[in-house]
């Protein structure tokens, strides 16, 4: 475990984000006051904040015999810098350069991403793009600022380059986005934190969620009627948990609520193979649906086993060509890298499949484990599974992109991301997610309806507020009056 004490709680979470990026395999602990610790402390940081500097020293520890741990007296390394705190933005880079200069020494290697913590990177180019800024310009300040490689700041400009373009006909300020969440699945993943339910326990109640969520769309759909909506996203959970009868009454109530004249893109979430038949397909081609996503996360018998995928390779290959077979010309593919006892030679397996199946978009995740993943919240019960991923996995995974005509389009970045990786989507010509896009950049309002799904409102000046629906499936549907009214006072003017 490695510890960092500060003499007052300040960028807590930047200097935890920096400190696990260098030991991806240690729990780092930040804290404030004094507290005692469970568990062996391998390294300590001391991290004060004076009038007009920081300090940073880093300890060693020692065996002080038995379950106890001693700090050597003296510092191993330290660094101290000169800010002004009045400077929230340029304090918080001074102390993230010194640390991150400290911890390189220390380490004797630097990170790709330098000392960037945030999730979404290319906001920094998007933003001097827009301002005119000059390419080489970019790569300086990506560079000296945040110690970013060039192979980063190359992958940030592309990305960014090609957002603005997609972007550029949306109008910000009189369009907006809908997210349904349909938070039921087959199985819960050993990794997943999202929204789910496992569908045997609530098949019953599918259609009285349908009746609350048909509430919601009708609020949404009156509150917005002079906007213009420009993408639609279907996501959860896996909406393909629904019936064919199901899927065909949410999409009509969708199409007959909205009106989608200025709909650019609208996406179901096919997702887990197991859920996928042909009528439910039918149902979708024949409602019009332009994007579909099917998800594999792998191609490793043994891994989709382990990690409670409930279907087989065979099904996510033949899901696939059934979704060519009847006319889906822009399908998109999920993998994540780090899965249980993978290594980069299984990634490769994986990726030669994918190669054969030539989906439209692809979209690489690193594997991030939040608190309510079963894989956290019970480690005693897998602690004989070993975790896998390197940037040469990254690379390879990146190079079999471009092999296949995929170009990369958006990208971030999650919290309890181990090794301080990106997750990436990749696209051909005119293929490109626009949602994908519109979600991350936060640029558009995105109207959320559906258990555990989260509004955002995005105002002019770039102000961002955001509201909650429950995620109890039943709270949900007791209480969707109180999920619209938390609406009307969010989207109100």
């Amino acid at each position: 475990m490695i510890t960092v004490q500060l003499n007052r709680g300040d960028f807590e979470y930047d200097i935890h984000s920096l400190v696990k990026a260098f030991f991806p395999g240690q729990d780092v602990r930040v804290f404030s006051e004094e507290k005692e610790t469970e568990g062996a402390i391998s390294f300590h940081i001391v991290i004060r904040y004076g009038d007009n500097s920081i300090e940073i020293s880093l300890y060693e520890t020692e065996d002080g015999g038995g379950e106890s741990v001693v700090l050597k007296q003296e510092p191993v390394l330290t660094g101290s810098v000169q800010v002004d705190f009045s400077d929230r933005k340029g304090t918080k880079n001074r102390l993230k350069q010194e640390l991150y200069l400290l911890l390189s020494r220390y380490t004797n290697k630097t990170l790709p991403w330098g000392d960037l913590t945030g999730i979404r990177p290319t906001k920094i180019p998007m933003a001097f793009l827009a301002q005119g800024k000059e390419e080489d310009f970019i790569r300086s300040y990506m560079k000296e600022t945040y110690f970013v490689s060039h192979e980063k700041t190359e992958l940030c400009i592309e990305v960014a380059k090609r957002e603005l373009e997609l972007l550029r006909g949306i109008d910000y300020d009189n369009g907006y986005s809908l997210y349904i969440g349909i938070p039921f699945c087959p199985t819960t993943c050993l990794y997943c934190s999202f929204t789910s339910f496992p569908l045997l326990k609530w098949e019953k109640r599918v259609d009285q969620y349908l009746d609350a969520l048909e509430k919601e769309i009708e609020y949404a759909a009156e509150q917005f009627r002079d906007k213009k909506l420009n993408a639609v996203y279907i996501g959860g959970g896996t909406p393909t948990t629904l019936t064919p009868a199901q899927l065909e009454r949410l999409i009509k109530k969708i199409k007959s609520s909205f009106n989608l004249s200025h709909c650019l893109e609208f996406t179901v979430e096919a997702g887990r193979p197991d859920s996928i038949t042909r009528e439910k397909l039918h149902v979708l081609k024949a409602q019009g649906i332009s994007r579909i996503s099917i998800n594999p996360q792998t191609m490793k018998e043994e891994t989709l086993r382990i990690i409670g995928r409930g279907h087989t390779v065979k099904q996510a290959v033949d899901s696939f060509y059934l979704a060519r077979e009847l006319g889906f010309d822009n399908i998109n593919m999920d993998l994540i890298l780090g899965l249980p006892n993978e290594t980069i030679k299984d990634v490769e397996l994986t990726m030669q499949e994918i190669k054969k199946l030539a989906p439209d978009n692809l979209t690489i995740h690193s594997l991030a484990l939040k608190r309510g993943a079963r894989l956290n919240m019970f480690r005693e019960e897998y602690q004989n599974l070993t975790f896998e991923n390197t940037w040469e996995t990254i690379d390879l995974t990146a190079a079999y992109a471009r092999e296949m005509g995929l170009s990369p389009y958006y990208l971030y970045r999650q919290k309890n991301m181990a090794g301080n990786f990106e997750n990436v989507g990749y696209a051909l010509p005119g293929k490109a997610g626009v949602y994908n896009i519109l979600i991350m950049e936060e640029v558009q309002t995105i109207v959320a309806l559906g258990a555990g799904s989260i509004s955002k409102r995005v105002y002019p000046d770039g102000r961002i507020e955001r509201c909650e629906n429950v995620k109890d499936v039943a709270q949900y549907i007791e209480r969707i009056g109180e999920m619209i009214e938390r609406k009307r006072v969010l989207l109100s003017d």
